[in-house]
């Protein structure tokens, strides 16, 4: 019952980072930790079954997939960054504006 007090704190620390950050760097951070809380989840409720290594092993692909999208994301953002020249989320709304 611990683990889904601290995949909730977790996912709720996550979401304010997306709702009060500006930078998109914080705001992919934010992103991550909140995808991390169904992760943790996974991972005790395979510990707590006695056949949980397929929910283990859901969870690891997961968190490989996890990984590859903060891939794709920081390679989107240093894109855009090269191309605005900035990674403030308000400046860009600005920018698209013109």
């Amino acid at each position: 019952m611990n683990a889904v007090f601290v995949a909730c704190a977790l996912f709720a620390i996550g979401l304010y980072g997306v709702l009060v950050r500006r930078d998109l760097i914080a705001i992919l951070a934010s992103v991550e930790v909140m995808i991390g809380a169904p992760l943790l989840l996974l991972v005790a409720l395979g510990a707590r079954l006695d056949g949980g290594a397929a929910v283990e092993s859901i969870g690891l692909l997961l968190l490989v997939l996890a990984a590859a999208e903060a891939a794709v994301g920081l390679a989107l953002l240093v894109l855009v960054a090269r191309v605005v020249r900035t990674t403030r989320a308000d400046e860009l709304v600005e920018v698209g504006e013109r």
